[in-house]
């Protein structure tokens, strides 16, 4: 039996022009669709825009990866916050029936016009407090005691890191029901001119309290994160134990 896997890449309200959502989803779409990368035999990925009929056939797909951001939110640009309800709902209640998501980097910050989605994702980027340095060669430290670090992103790379040019995502709101699976050294203190290398940040968890399975990571700002071998196992851990 084929397992589907949607790639919701950002568009309109959910895209921003920091972040080329096309480019990375593809990315990670080859990723997770190359043979044996789930644990799966035969794997259909599809890459999708966040229109507001995206998910009309969601029943259908084993793990969707979030990978949009916050965009423009006025009405005359791509609808009122009215107008995307039924995506929101559709989207929750799915993932609270047992849905599996993997959301990326940015998903952290997108859908703030669905007030349950922090419950869903295990965790927030508050604007204003949340904060990154300079992107550029990066160290996250693998938690053990999860399946998706026990045996297989920290076995397959061996030196318990993932290694990977990106931007190093600092104070996220973590939900206590999340389990921190990646941390990250960054400032103690939020804002842009914090001085750096002072305080542990949980950048990557798992989250079940919700219903569903969800794992999120801070990583994948650009392409260049993804050609890290590292953070390729990580993601192909993360979505074998999200479709086991």
């Amino acid at each position: 039996m084929t397992t589907r896997i949607l790639v919701l890449a950002g568009r309109g309200r959910y895209e921003d022009p920091w972040h080329d959502h096309a480019a990375t989803s593809h990315e990670v779409a080859r990723i997770l669709g190359e043979p044996g990368a789930v644990e799966r035999d035969d794997v259909a990925v599809q890459v999708r825009s966040t229109w507001r009929d995206a998910l009309g056939d969601l029943d259908g797909a084993g793990l969707l990866v979030l990978n949009s951001g916050r965009g423009r939110t006025d009405p005359e640009f791509d609808g009122a916050d009215g107008d995307w309800t039924a995506f929101h709902e559709r989207l929750a209640g799915w993932a609270r029936s047992g849905g599996a998501i993997l959301a990326l980097h940015q998903a952290a910050n997108t859908f703030a016009d669905a007030p349950g989605f922090e419950a869903i994702l295990g965790g927030r980027w508050i604007p204003g407090v949340s904060m990154h340095p300079p992107i550029g060669d990066a160290v996250f430290d693998v938690v053990p005691g999860h399946p998706v670090t026990d045996g297989r992103a920290d076995a397959r790379d061996g030196a318990g890191v993932v290694d990977a040019y990106d931007e190093r995502y600092c104070h996220l709101v973590v939900a206590e029901s999340s389990r921190v699976l990646l941390t990250t050294r960054g400032p103690a203190e939020s804002g842009f001119g914090a001085a750096d290398g002072t305080r542990v940040h949980g950048v990557a968890w798992a989250n079940e309290a919700h219903g569903g399975r969800t794992v999120y990571s801070g990583l994948g700002h650009d392409v260049r994160s993804y050609a890290s071998r590292s953070h390729r196992a990580f993601l192909r851990a993360a979505a074998a134990w999200l479709l086991a």
